[in-house]
């Protein structure tokens, strides 16, 4: 009788070992909630610490987002969700984005606003209020309206190059109009020179 209670203990911590060990298999596997850090900047009237609307409620930096979360910034604030690896989405003043993310990438709904994307080097798929889907790289911004914008430093869409053409177009008429005058440029000549040694 002895043996056959020791039987039984046996198969009955075999079986507690084999269940404990299927269900932190299936915790383990299970999909992992890939949250973002949210940081506020800019000030409010009344001197509180600026705060956006996260899904219809007030949140301050630091706070968790997590994915498929609305979130709108008012007109003295922006804010930046950080994703870690997936890179950094930047949300300007008045931006209202429903922000998707997991693990393979990052999407966005964008209502109003302008919404920018760094540190990352996959696309970021944002919808604006048209419907169209436009893929962003690091260093890009969208505005609601569809208007995609590099970030280059200057805001005249490139025109830029006209500087730059007159510069080297003043130096090479510089140098032309000394190559064919007949006198050369003489410099110093008639001066004294006063030597700092004795």
């Amino acid at each position: 009788m002895n043996s056959k209670l020791w039987i039984r203990k046996a198969l009955s911590l075999c079986l507690s070992v084999a269940i404990l060990a299927t269900y932190s298999m299936v915790a383990l596997a299970g999909p992992r909630n890939v949250a973002g850090e949210l940081t506020v900047s800019g000030k409010n009237v009344n001197g509180e610490a600026p705060f956006v609307l996260v899904n219809g409620e007030a949140a301050r930096s630091g706070r968790s987002v997590f994915s498929a979360s609305t979130i709108s910034t008012t007109d003295g604030t922006g804010a930046i969700v950080n994703l870690g690896r997936l890179g950094k989405i930047e949300l300007g003043p008045t931006t209202v984005l429903t922000l998707s993310f997991d693990d393979k990438g990052v999407s966005g709904d964008l209502t109003s606003g302008t919404v920018a994307v760094f540190g990352t080097s996959d696309t970021v798929a944002i919808r604006t209020v048209d419907g169209n889907t436009v893929k962003l790289a690091a260093g890009q911004s969208i505005s609601a309206a569809g208007r995609l914008q590099d970030d280059d430093d200057d805001d005249d869409d490139g025109a830029a190059w006209w500087i730059w053409g007159l510069v080297f177009g003043g130096a090479g008429a510089v140098i032309l109009y000394t190559a064919m005058k007949d006198d050369p440029l003489d410099f110093g000549d008639g001066g004294t020179v006063i030597s700092p040694t004795r």
